[in-house]
């Protein structure tokens, strides 16, 4: 039986998240009888976000159990952390809550996950992926940054600072984290992971900008810390934990 648990980081996503929960469970129940049993984990900062009454309401009409997690120290970078390595789970999938994700591809993600897959990749950037909106200026960077990494590094993917990733847990939970920012801790733990030897495989996916609430995407704040990942896999003799 392969275990899979949906982290999800939340900041006052009361608009969303049921419509999130939905279109997850569309897509979960063709998998739920094929050796694989999921559960969601709901990542919030503060007691007071406007999430949390909205999933303890919701918390019995789908079929996979959802835990709610508070986060002990506020910030996505470590809701993403916390919801990964309080799983005891074989992988956990990150997405957010705001819709952008495409979860048709799920089932694709877990056949490469019962293929042996360290992580598996949702990918805008080839055959098949597809962006929907977003600022014009984080799409042309992340756009350079996923094509020009994935040729100068050889990493197996195109879409490296996508963060809708597939991880298995147990050599997540083995890392040293060092990201500071925010949603570049996916770039960080692809790249430890791929120069360790793990196994990088990609998808196409769809991703459409968010239609209600706000973005906490900062891109300039964050340009940064996704460059020193991206420089880490050019140069050779730095260390994976």
């Amino acid at each position: 039986m392969l275990t899979i648990d949906v982290v999800i980081p939340v900041y006052n996503e009361s608009e969303n998240i049921k419509n999130t929960l939905d279109a997850l469970s569309k897509s979960l129940m063709s998998l739920i009888s094929q050796d694989v049993m999921f559960e969601v984990t709901v990542v919030f900062d503060f007691a007071e976000d406007t999430t949390v009454p909205v999933v303890r309401s919701l918390l019995h009409n789908y079929i996979f159990p959802i835990r709610l997690l508070q986060n002990p120290i506020p910030g996505v970078l470590n809701a993403i952390k916390h919801g990964i390595c309080s799983s005891c789970a074989d992988y956990a999938l990150v997405t957010m809550a705001d819709l952008s994700d495409d979860y048709r591809i799920i089932p694709m993600m877990v056949k490469h996950a019962q293929a042996g897959s360290d992580i598996i990749c949702g990918s805008r950037y080839i055959k098949g992926g597809k962006q929907h909106g977003g600022p014009l200026l984080k799409k042309i960077l992340s756009r350079i940054a996923g094509l020009s990494i994935h040729f100068f590094s050889g990493v197996p993917t195109h879409d490296i600072t996508n963060s809708y990733k597939m991880y298995r847990v147990k050599p997540v939970k083995a890392l040293h984290f060092e990201s500071t920012g925010g949603f570049e801790i996916g770039m960080e733990i692809t790249a430890k992971i791929f120069r360790a030897g793990g196994k990088v495989t990609e998808i196409p996916t769809e991703w459409w900008d968010r239609s209600l609430g706000k973005s906490k995407f900062k891109l300039l704040a964050w340009l940064p810390k996704y460059l020193k990942w991206y420089f880490f896999l050019l140069l050779p003799n730095r260390s994976t934990t």
